[in-house]
């Protein structure tokens, strides 16, 4: 079982940053895929940002070149940078993991078994 807590949220301008943090309970961290997804308001959760045990990364379109994603196996914990955030970004973003023997990048709902709570991001305009 793989506890996920999200962290990082808040409310920013248009063009500001943030950085989104996810701990894991699990001891065996490294070896899990990592992935974000975001649900905007009266919308379907939809991919973000995934990242898999050997640090290959994919971003989505709507993100490429302002979020990155990365992993401190050390800290059991993966990160998403946020650089100049629009208002479409504002969501409810959620930190999945995959604890199977992928070597793949999971950029679907239905690749993750554990999921946090999420925490919301709200850009102003």
């Amino acid at each position: 079982q793989v506890q996920l807590v999200e962290s990082g949220g808040g409310l920013v301008q248009a063009g500001g940053s943030l950085r989104l943090s996810c701990a894991a309970s699990a001891h065996t961290f490294r070896t899990l895929n990592m992935g974000w997804f975001r649900q905007a308001p009266g919308k379907e959760r939809v991919f973000v940002a995934a990242i898999t045990r050997a640090g290959s990364t994919v971003d989505a379109d709507s993100v490429k070149g302002r979020f990155t994603i990365s992993r401190d196996n050390a800290k059991n914990t993966v990160f998403l940078q946020m650089n100049s955030l629009k208002p479409e970004d504002t969501a409810v973003y959620y930190c999945a993991a995959d604890d199977s023997s992928s070597t793949q990048l999971i950029t679907r709902q239905h690749g993750y078994v554990y999921w946090g709570q999420g925490t919301q991001v709200t850009v102003s305009s």
